[in-house]
């Protein structure tokens, strides 16, 4: 029986960023080769889903991608669905950084989320394709849409805890209630995401610059 390993998602959002991986100098020798192979499968699935579509990519076409047997690719995922479960992690791990930053209170909670909105556009601003691909696939099947309906209800949670901070400290509106600003920004954010998609100009991170300057004026307190 395969041992199955849980994708190591903080390794492969810092992997994202750096082609040759140099936090994982210090790891073993095993447990490197492990984490660059989840990378590579990772990488290689996106691009594919971009190209073809989620539901025209296989397992053994990710595998091919990679330049590793498909057995491999159960040793990390237990299918493709799980890919998109690492894009998933990724994005509420940003969340997560973005209440530690709010609660930390170093920064103001506007600069706080107008970061957070340009961090979570990162993975899909690589490509309009990209990012159509990932929006149908989240859409693609009963098991996929629960996770992603998991996920972004723990995301609203964190975020509407930043949200009370800024109310604490009198940056937001303290009329609004905290739970409806945060499914504001996520349906702000998503919004710009499929819009962008269609077209792909100008570039995302100027379409959500412009989205959190509104959905920021919409809930800033007075005066």
């Amino acid at each position: 029986m395969q041992i199955r390993h849980k994708p190591d998602f903080a390794a492969i959002a810092d992997a994202l960023a750096s082609e040759d991986l140099p936090h994982l100098q210090a790891m073993g020798r095993r447990e490197r080769r492990a984490a660059q192979t989840r990378v590579r499968l990772f990488r290689c699935a996106l691009q594919l889903f971009a190209e073809r579509g989620f539901p025209n990519v296989t397992v053994e076409d990710i595998t091919d991608a990679a330049d590793v047997g498909k057995g491999t690719f159960f040793n990390y995922f237990e299918s493709k669905d799980d890919v998109l479960g690492v894009v998933a992690e990724i994005q509420l791990g940003k969340v997560r950084e973005a209440l530690e930053r709010a609660e930390a209170g170093k920064r103001p909670v506007r600069s706080v989320i107008q970061h957070l909105f340009q961090r979570i556009a990162e993975e899909p601003a690589r490509s309009p394709e990209l990012a159509r691909a990932l929006i149908s696939s989240f859409l693609a099947s009963e098991r996929i849409r629960q996770h992603m309906d998991g996920n972004m209800s723990e995301g609203r949670r964190m975020a509407a805890r930043i949200v009370e901070l800024g109310q604490q400290r009198g940056e937001i509106d303290l009329g609004l209630k905290k739970e409806q600003v945060a499914l504001l920004l996520q349906r702000s954010f998503l919004g710009t995401l499929l819009l962008w998609s269609l077209r792909g100009e100008p570039k995302l991170q100027s379409s959500v610059e412009e989205t959190f300057q509104h959905f920021w004026r919409a809930i800033a307190a007075s005066g």
